[in-house]
Order: C-alpha cells, then structure tokens, then sequence
C-alpha cells in the first residue's frame, strides 16, 4: 500500500554559521512512518539555510563552515545587503540546497557510514528554523 507520512522538526540556532546534526530526528520519523521502502525528503523552507550529509566530525564541521564563509564572503558588498545584511546567507541556500532526498529501504533511511544530516545554519542565530521530512512509500 502506497502511502506519505511527514512531520515537522522545529531547531533552534545560537550561530550566524552552525551546523546542526537532525540525523536522529529524521530516522525516527522514517521509523514511524512505517513505510517499507521509498524516499524520505528533508527541507528547510527557508531561503538562508540549507541541507547537507556529510560526516559529523569536529574538524570537518569547522572546515565545511569556514568554506561556505571563504565561497559567500559575508563581508563583502552585496547589494541585498542594504535590505537585509544576509546575502551571503541566501547565496550558500541557492548554491548549497535547501533539500536533499535519501532512499528508505526495509523501513531505514539509506546513508553511507559518515553520512549525518545537518541543517546549514548562515543566518543565525535563529530561535526556531522549520524542516520537513516527508516520508513518501509502500508500507
């Protein structure tokens, strides 16, 4: 039987850049969506903030931060930066994704051994950044 599930995770930012490692929270909503097998989308509806997998080790996380500042330059002089001082931020979402789609099979989001999922935090702090996981299936 075909079927969708989805919740909604609500993460809370103490950084301009962070990022936050939702992994757990995805693979419990894939555990209760008691779909078999699928694809389980995560997105963040937002235009400064972005989805990523890759390894949660101190080092790379400081690395990957220290590129997406070294690729945006928040100090530069960015036109949207009259309205808003975070068009850096909206440069690394348009670049980065705000979106990434992983195979669910035999009831179990599919990723690589070093592969966590984060939230791309480059506008923060925030008090409450939304992600949707939508579990869609056969259960």
């Amino acid at each position: 039987m075909f079927k969708t599930y989805y919740e909604v995770l609500k993460v809370s930012t103490s950084s301009r850049f962070e990022l936050v490692d939702i992994t757990s929270s995805v693979e419990n909503i894939v555990r209760k969506s008691g779909i078999k097998n699928g694809i389980c989308l995560v997105f963040a509806p937002h235009a400064t903030a972005a989805i990523i997998a890759n390894e949660h080790e101190t080092g790379l996380i400081s690395d990957i931060q220290k590129f997406i500042k070294d690729l945006t330059k928040p100090d530069a002089n960015w036109s949207h930066n009259i309205i808003d001082d975070n068009a850096h931020a909206h440069i690394g979402s348009a670049i980065i994704g705000s979106e990434r789609i992983f195979p669910v099979i035999d009831g179990r989001i599919v990723r690589g051994t070093w592969q966590n999922i984060f939230l791309v935090e480059m506008d923060g702090p925030r008090s409450s950044r939304t992600i949707v996981v939508m579990v869609i299936g056969e259960s």
